[in-house]
């Protein structure tokens, strides 16, 4: 997202942004965990940590990123944070020092194209 925000948003106007819905524990993400981890881990983040998002919720917000005029700054990685009180409000995440190495997405797009063939 930042590589795309860097190499088009002046030039195209396109907003680039991620986010982070929210943890999501009840959904195919986890087929693949052991059937105990299935029950136990959304029972947890629902009543021990207070950080499950439920489907409907996180697509909500995926949705509002999209469509909605207070998500326009390109660039961002958006997040509601890991607890996820009723209203609370969005905000822009700072991300960890190695999402924002330059050399290092700039590394990255170039392993991408050649993967897809346009390199």
């Amino acid at each position: 997202m930042r590589e795309l925000h860097r190499r088009y948003h002046q030039s195209t106007g396109i907003v680039f942004s991620s986010l982070y819905p929210g943890c999501v524990a009840d959904t195919p993400l986890f087929r693949n965990h052991y059937p105990l981890f299935q029950k136990i881990f959304p029972w947890f983040q629902k009543n021990i940590t207070g950080g499950y998002v439920s489907q409907e919720l996180a697509g909500e917000r995926v949705a509002d990123i999209v469509t909605k005029p207070e998500y326009s700054q390109s660039g961002a990685y958006w997040s509601w944070g890991n607890r996820q009180k009723k209203g609370r409000k969005s905000f822009v995440q700072t991300v960890s020092p190695q999402a924002q190495d330059e050399a290092k997405a700039e590394r990255m797009w170039e392993l991408s194209q050649k993967l897809v063939g346009l390199a």
